[in-house]
């Protein structure tokens, strides 16, 4: 470590933790979005599939723009792409208001999309951003912790999510409502749309406060590398060295099925409960707030026990017992079943993270485009819950969490892929005896 080491990361701690509120920030719209699914099914009376639709809109945009992001990164800086990020994500949490006096499914969609596509920039920009703060050495140990404070806002989502919208649902069922005259089921139609739209009108505000203090400061990690010209940017060459890496080829595809369980999980959490206690959904809605609890608790204790026990069997031993947790919910469709449903988000709190950072290792001057892909890999969220949605429809919610066990199984595999090669690299590394 040289003499300028200590002053650059003194330097590096008030960006760091300008960062750290981005985290948050996606955290809270992330967590405000899942509830949606069921807000929007009962308001529109919609089928589950159909009502997935808006996980489908936000993680469909994360997909779309997250490659465009990592141009950004790669030709201006991290900086610019957290900034650009920003201020989509604050348009689209802003689009809330008129989507809301339109009162049309497909305004709300295009908003979350807006808002979402802000996200995936900010994302893939702030996650290698992290990266490069620092020591390779603990890089995935510093993601972890950066990423700590996302279940943070996760919390703050779903309380938002919990007090301001689900709340303000009226008890009306779907046959009660086909049954109201057409004045009557607008104006409650109304009222739980302007329940939808106030916490994202609110979380702009906090989105365009945040980028004008990053926007005021000075931040350039000196690991960061631009290119002078985008023409510079040979992009088929980058992606034709990450396609040859099977480590990160693999890890791209864990993400995927990473962040589809994710949000299969947290996105059908009301209706496991509602059908399995009997219950309206502001209380069910206060389990899926018991499960980002637990997350936020578990995210520190995980980045703790890092510095014991490697990152990957950490990865490998909590996606099999989140398999196992799935296996007795469906087995035990009851109280039990809840609080295993519940302990499933412990196991989660590690995952994006540590696949993030393992899949990233060695890449150099590909780590920006490599982000992109690991961001795209969000698609998952998109994809998997359509799955489940439509095996809600025919075989019920019970039984439809068999879509993120088989999800867990594929991050296990890659957790003890990643111990295998790294088994071997110790190996070839080990002086032979004579």
């Amino acid at each position: 470590m040289n003499n300028k080491t200590p002053m650059v990361f003194r330097e590096m701690i008030l960006p760091f933790i300008l960062l750290t509120t981005c985290f948050a920030a996606w955290g809270v719209a992330a967590n405000m979005t899942d509830p949606l699914v069921k807000v929007f099914s009962k308001i529109f009376t919609m089928s589950a599939l159909e009502s997935a639709l808006v996980q489908f809109a936000y993680y469909g945009a994360y997909f779309c723009l997250a490659l465009p992001a990592a141009f950004i990164n790669r030709r201006f800086s991290y900086k610019t792409g957290v900034l650009t990020g920003l201020g989509f994500a604050a348009l689209g949490a802003l689009m809330f208001y008129p989507a809301s006096q339109a009162m049309t499914y497909g305004y709300f969609l295009a908003a979350l999309f807006i808002l979402a596509a802000g996200l995936s920039i900010l994302e893939t920009s702030a996650n290698p951003f992290v990266i490069a703060m620092g020591p390779v050495g603990n890089a995935t140990r510093r993601l972890n912790f950066a990423q700590a404070f996302n279940p943070v806002g996760c919390n703050i989502g779903v309380f938002l999510g919990a007090s301001l919208i689900l709340t303000q649902l009226n008890p009306a069922t779907a046959v009660e409502r086909a049954a109201m005259a057409p004045a009557e089921l607008s104006a409650i139609q109304s009222a739980e749309l302007d329940a939808v739209m106030v916490p994202y009108v609110g979380m702009a505000c906090v989105l365009l406060l945040i980028w004008m203090a990053i926007a005021m400061m000075r931040i350039r990690p000196s690991r960061e590398k631009v290119v002078a010209h985008s023409r510079d940017i040979k992009l088929g060459a980058t992606l034709g060295r990450l396609l040859r890496n099977r480590h990160y080829r693999f890890g791209v595809v864990a993400q995927f099925f990473n962040v589809g369980a994710q949000t299969c999980v947290w996105t059908f959490t009301i209706q496991y409960v509602m059908d399995a206690l009997s219950v309206n959904e502001a209380r069910a809605g206060d389990y899926l707030q018991y499960s980002l609890i637990l997350f936020l608790i578990a995210r520190f204790a995980m980045t703790w026990l890092m510095g014991y026990i490697r990152a990957s069997k950490l990865l490998a031993g909590l996606s099999v017992l989140a398999t196992a947790l799935c296996g007795y919910m469906i087995a035990s469709p009851d109280i039990s079943g809840v609080w295993a449903l519940v302990a499933i988000s412990g196991c989660l709190s590690l995952m994006f993270p540590t696949i993030y950072g393992i899949a990233l290792q060695g890449l150099g001057e590909d780590t920006k485009f490599g982000a992109a892909g690991l961001v795209m890999a969000i698609l998952g969220g998109a994809i998997m819950p359509l799955v489940q949605g439509a095996v809600i429809d025919g075989y019920g919610a019970t039984l439809s969490f068999i879509v993120p066990a088989a999800c867990f199984l594929v991050v296990a595999r890659y957790g003890y892929f990643d111990l295998k090669a790294e088994r071997k690299a110790h190996s070839a590394a080990r002086p032979a005896v004579v």
